[in-house]
């Protein structure tokens, strides 16, 4: 979140996406169905919002961060629908 506030400072804007899942680290490069999951999660992103994916939100659930159901969508060579959330930072205890 630091980064997209940053960006817009200098009139920038940024997309970004979080996804867990394992890697394989060959030299300096990552690779695996997660890292492409990443990509496509990615390109659902409007501009200057993060994108989560359900087992991300699902693993931050205790961590205090807000997050919005952006619903169900394709994601393009994936088998069926995944549903995304919107980062929403902290979560002001009530």
């Amino acid at each position: 979140d630091a980064i997209r506030q940053a960006a817009n400072r200098q009139d920038l804007h940024v997309r970004a996406a979080v996804h867990v899942g394992e890697v394989e680290i060959v030299g300096s490069d990552l690779r695996g169905v997660a890292v492409h999951e990443a990509a496509r999660l990615m390109e659902q992103a409007p501009e200057d919002e993060i994108i989560v994916s359900e087992t991300t939100r699902a693993l931050a659930s205790t961590s205090g961060l807000g997050f919005e159901d952006r619903g169900s969508h394709a994601l393009k060579g994936f088998p069926g629908e995944w549903r995304l959330f919107a980062y929403r930072g902290e979560v002001q205890p009530q």
